[in-house]
């Protein structure tokens, strides 16, 4: 399995989602849209999201 870190290269905003998406074998797409209909719903996604962005690192060069 990959490692979890953040793309240079095919990110939108900071890279969490198409991060993830390369961890767990997921179209980078799908994460994005589960990602923006669950933030219809209440909760802390954005917190998590930022949260995420903090915790993940950057892919090395």
């Amino acid at each position: 399995m990959a490692r979890l870190v953040r793309p240079r290269k095919g990110k939108m905003i900071a890279g969490v989602c198409a991060g993830l998406a390369d961890r767990f074998g997921l179209p980078v797409t799908l994460v994005r849209l589960a990602f923006v209909l669950s933030c219809i719903l209440p909760g802390p996604q954005f917190v998590i999201y930022l949260a995420l962005w903090i915790l993940i690192p950057k892919e090395e060069r």
